[in-house]
């Protein structure tokens, strides 16, 4: 039976709908199948021999004398650095320069390598790598707000096959990522803790939506997840900064990310995916009302018009259905 569900944290609501769904295999069959991919392309930009092709190198971490991570400016970004801060009236509307830092994370030198393939060490260094850059452009001047997101394969968007990570830092923190920070100050102001943590605490109770955890990470499918097979990852311990995560920490981050991503390419056959980072806005990295969080959306459906109407998501999977079947994907290989 159908039924509206509520986010403990957003109080944004879905209809979790599963009569309309499909079996896990039905929606591998839609997925892409991208088929062998070569470890090495000459036209890639991001390929070795091809650095000259990449906008500035900001960072890079190499490895037996060869690079192993990248980090570059967008070479195509709408945002600079250079441009004001300003905001200007046009009429009764309000306008401002495009003023922002975008950058390109190059996660291996290997042209078919992904997430769910790279080996835990190597998981771990580009995290780590996100770390790092989270924390310089932090310190840049007006930024508001760092981005961090990754897209893979056509259906989320991705322009390039070689594997990498987009960082986009900004001024201004659009509407629908400073709302939840409210609402996440108004549960505190109310109940005294981190909406987030008594989200996690409930999910790891009730555990009907658990994919995976280690001593540091919950991995679940949300209670009003928006889509089949959304994923979560979550620190069991309050922080409301990613760059403020322990280094000790980082190894089993590396372990939940990597056994997510693996469960859902093995069940839902290499699908394209959306992994966004959720972190605290610059200034507010100590407050005790936000908690940092990854998401992994599949893209295995699209929000038609009811959704874009609405802004109430259908889900036609139910979160404990999605749940139980990447348990079951967890540790298989493709």
């Amino acid at each position: 039976m159908s039924e509206f569900r509520q986010n403990l944290a957003t109080k944004e609501w879905v209809i979790i709908a599963p009569d309309r769904g499909a079996r896990p295999r039905d929606y591998a069959s839609e997925a892409e199948h991208n088929g062998d991919v070569p470890g090495h392309r000459e036209d890639c930009p991001f390929c070795p021999g091809n650095e000259e092709k990449t906008a500035e190198e900001l960072l890079h971490l190499e490895r037996d004398g060869s690079w192993l991570i990248r980090v570059v400016e967008n070479k195509f970004s709408a945002l600079s650095t250079e441009h004001s801060v300003a905001r200007r009236e046009y009429g009764r509307f309000l306008k401002s320069d495009s003023y922002g830092h975008a950058e390109v994370i190059i996660e291996s030198p290997r042209h078919c390598d992904t997430l769910a393939t790279l080996p835990p060490a190597h998981l771990e260094d580009v995290l780590r790598v996100y770390r790092m850059r989270i924390s310089e452009i932090s310190m840049m001047k007006n930024i508001a707000i760092v981005m961090l997101f990754r897209n893979y394969g056509p259906r989320a968007g991705t322009s390039l096959e070689h594997p990498h990570t987009q960082i986009i830092a900004s001024p201004i923190i659009p509407p629908h990522i400073r709302d939840p920070f409210q609402k996440a100050a108004l549960h505190y102001d109310s109940w005294g803790s981190c909406v987030y943590c008594d989200m996690v605490e409930e999910e790891i109770r009730q555990q009907e939506r658990m994919v995976y955890e280690n001593d540091a990470y919950a991995v679940f499918c949300p209670f009003a997840a928006r889509t089949p097979y959304e994923v979560r990852i979550y620190p069991k311990e309050h922080n409301a900064s990613y760059f403020w995560t322990p280094k000790e920490e980082m190894a089993p981050l590396a372990d939940a990310l990597g056994t997510a991503l693996r469960a859902m390419h093995a069940l839902l056959g290499n699908p394209s995916y959306n992994l966004l980072l959720r972190t605290s806005p610059v200034g507010d990295e100590d407050v005790r009302y936000l908690h940092w969080y990854m998401v992994i959306v599949p893209r295995m459906s699209t929000p038609a018009g009811f959704e874009m109407g609405s802004g109430i998501y259908i889900n036609s999977v139910a979160p404990e259905q999605s749940a139980e079947a990447l348990r079951g994907a967890v540790g298989r290989r493709q």
